[in-house]
């Protein structure tokens, strides 16, 4: 039994991966909530029960209907309380909307911004309708039509602008201090980058301008940020991490030195070897012998 919901979700996640889509009843047996990747997938999901959503810095007690919108960039968690919980979900990468063609970045929009409303309460007259345009979704990526994808994606826009219309749940704990929640919200991306598991998913945000991008920030707004709360530039945050990483390759894997320091995305060794030698003292080669 646990062998075939491995399998299944493994299925479920290479045709995601594969079409950049994916539409699903919550509770189906194909797949969980949590089966995918949130670096790779925003989601829009609409469901029904008691849960607990903590979204960035915020949290929200829910029990009944919402419409909820996750960002692959801001670190969300989702508990469920009730024993019951139905709705629908669709996963979709950024690529699949063609935002390339669009004036506005999908992280700018009110629902999946850093700061926006990502969760509405929903109406049971709201609902039926929402729930029509799931089943749509979740009917066609089944089928031959050569236009699929541009009517799901139709789909998508449907539901967003039903959103639009609505206005935004005010019922979250929020920080007062807007350079706090932003330094809050940068700590948990950085975490989340690791451990690296794999040479093929090199470490992907890099620098203070990488993450500024990822959370739609200007960089110098992001830097004053962490350092005013931290105390630490975010430079220093992400060489820390890095290190503390470089650390755990070099001692708990057999990865050869290349190999790790291509996985932690230095272009060349020299230049991992040297940014080691610089915050530690040492170089990888002796850390390993050491360990040894």
């Amino acid at each position: 039994m646990a062998k075939n919901v491995v399998r299944s979700v493994s299925a479920f996640n290479n045709e995601l991966k594969l079409k950049g889509f994916n539409a699903f009843q919550i509770g189906d047996a194909c797949n969980t909530t949590g089966s995918y990747s949130r670096k790779d997938f925003y989601k829009i999901c609409l469901s029904t029960g008691k849960s607990l959503i903590n979204y960035a810095d915020r949290s929200f007690e829910m029990d009944g209907t919402i419409l909820f919108f996750g960002n692959p960039h801001i670190p969300y968690s989702w508990e469920t309380i009730s024993t019951t919980y139905a709705g629908y979900a669709c996963l979709f990468s950024e690529d699949f909307l063609q935002l390339a063609d669009r004036s506005e970045s999908l992280q700018q929009s009110p629902f999946f911004k850093l700061g926006g409303t990502p969760i509405l309460t929903i109406d049971e007259e709201r609902r039926d309708f929402l729930n029509t345009i799931f089943r749509k979704m979740i009917e066609e990526q089944k089928t031959d039509y050569a236009y699929k994808d541009e009517l799901i994606r139709n789909y998508i826009n449907l539901i967003i602008h039903e959103a639009l219309k609505m206005q935004p749940s005010e019922n979250f704990d929020k920080h007062s201090n807007a350079l706090s929640r932003v330094t809050s919200v940068f700590l948990e991306l950085l975490e989340r980058q690791f451990p690296i598991e794999s040479i093929e998913r090199p470490l992907s945000l890099k620098s203070a301008q990488d993450y500024a991008k990822a959370l739609s920030l200007h960089v110098n707004y992001l830097n004053r940020a962490v350092k005013d709360i931290t105390g630490k530039s975010t430079t220093t945050h992400i060489s820390e991490r890095i290190i503390s990483e470089a650390r755990a390759l070099l001692q708990h894997t057999d990865w050869n030195i290349a190999d790790i320091a291509y996985s932690l995305g230095f272009e060349y060794p020299t230049y991992f070897n040297n940014f080691f030698k610089r915050l530690t003292g040492t170089n990888p080669k002796s850390l390993r012998v050491q360990e040894v």
